[in-house]
Order: structure tokens, then sequence, then C-alpha cells
């Protein structure tokens, strides 16, 4: 599970660049929800997952993941327990090395396993079986440099190298943003496919209000820092992004941006 107690980030505080990022912030995830993010540009989505992976350090608040506090934990301790895909296919994987020496790689983020040269024929086998789930054929490839993938698979890699180690949370930072309609949508698949297979306690931020509302057991929408809704269960069943949009309006008194980007 995850939880956020009152977490505040402030940057160049004191300058006339002063920007709150995050402001009293307060989540608590239970054991297998899926939580989706959605906000404009500079509402603190990507400010909140940098908190969550500790690459970033808030003023105020604490982090706890499996009721242990991490807020002073160094980052790559902290990556033992979350799994991150992010919105560059080229970002999760190593390009010059094969398939399954990127799975053995993911595989030895566990502390209690070690990276060896070589793969034995049993991992070799469970690698084939979470390749398979993905129905790309990628099972049959082990020995292909990843930088031979394309976009789509190399996501797809990423994810299943995320996951398939179970741990305690799994962050998805825009991870169909940078790929076409059809692969965004592969993976969109891919990603409710494996969240409900190991009952991850999920993450997802994204611009698209669509993807949003389809994938995850609850929604949140942030903006200038602040979480200004939280809904969940057959309210967020019930949500079209027309109510999204005029829900914003009537919080805020004002337009959410029309770009392209929040109403993908």
């Amino acid at each position: 599970m995850l939880r956020l107690e009152q977490v505040s980030l402030t940057f160049n505080e004191g300058t006339m660049d002063e920007k709150s990022a995050l402001q009293d912030v307060n989540i608590n995830l239970d054991k297998g929800e899926f939580l989706t993010v959605i906000g404009s540009n500079g509402a603190g989505k990507s400010t909140l997952m940098n908190v969550i992976s500790g690459s970033v350090i808030p003023d105020t608040g604490n982090v706890f993941i499996d009721n242990k506090a991490v807020t002073p934990m160094q980052e790559h301790k902290r990556s033992q327990m979350i799994g991150r895909v992010f919105q560059d296919p080229m970002a999760g994987t190593a390009p010059s090395m094969t398939i399954e020496e990127n799975l053995a790689l993911a595989w030895a983020r566990n502390k209690k396993r070690t990276f060896k040269l070589g793969v034995s024929k049993k991992r070799k086998n469970l690698f084939q079986e979470h390749l398979e789930t993905l129905n790309l054929g990628l099972e049959n490839r082990l020995s292909a440099k990843v930088g031979l993938l394309s976009g789509g698979e190399r996501q797809a890699l990423s994810l299943l190298m995320a996951t398939f180690t179970e741990p305690s949370i799994l962050m998805l930072d825009e991870h169909t943003a940078a790929l076409d309609p059809s692969r965004a949508e592969l993976i969109t698949n891919i990603t409710d496919n494996i969240v409900k297979k190991f009952e991850l306690t999920t993450l997802m931020v994204t611009h698209n209000m669509q993807q949003a509302l389809d994938l995850g057991s609850r929604l949140i929408m942030m903006d200038k820092g602040q979480i200004i809704l939280d809904v969940s269960g057959e309210e967020k069943q019930n949500l079209t992004i027309e109510k999204l949009l005029n829900e914003f309006q009537r919080i805020r008194g004002e337009q959410m941006a029309n770009d392209k980007a929040v109403l993908g």
C-alpha cells in the first residue's frame, strides 16, 4: 500500500520563480487499488510521482510504502519496492542488451536476487511464460537486441520488467503518451491485464482523460499542486470527460486549459 501524509514542496522558494508544486497532499492507496491521476500541465502530477519514487524530497510530510516511512530513504533503495514505466519507450530498457538480459536485470532488482551473466534454462522458461502474456511474440525473440524493437514492443517489455517481480507499488508515468493510437491502445489493454493479474497497487499519471476513466478503480484530479477531486466506485464509473471538465470549472470557477493534451 501507499500513503502520503501532508506532503508539500516548493520550488525556488524565496525567489521570483517560486512555485508551490505540492500543497498538503494526502493520499491513501490500499493494496491492489488502481489510482489514475489527471490534471493540466503544471498541476503537480510529475512532481507527485518523483516524490513517491524518491528522486525529489518534499519540504514537509511523509511517504509510506507498506507502512514503512520511506521519505528519508535513498532513491535506489526505494526502487526495490517500486516498478516504474516512463513516457519514453527508450527509458525503461537497455537497448544494447537482449530481451532476456533486460529481463534478468529486472529480476535482479529484487534485493534477494543477484544478476549472473547468462540465463539459466529455468529462468529462460519463466521469462518466456511472462512474455507470452503480452501476445506480441517476444517469447520467441529472447536473443534479439531490445534496440531493434518497435516503440510499442519496448514499452510492453518495460511494463513487464516493472511488474513481473510484483513490486509494492507500480507507477505509470504517461506511459502511452509517446505511442501512436493503436500501440497506445495495446499498451493500455496490457496494463489493465497485468495490474489485475498481479493485483498491483498502481498509480498512473495521464493527460488522457478517457484513459483515466477507462482504467483504474479511483481517480483524482490535481490543480496547482492540490487534489481538487477524488472519486471512486460507481461515481467514477459514471464519469464522462464532459462531467470532469464541468467539475473542474465548478471547483475552481475557471475553465481547464482546452488543449489536446488535456482532452486526449
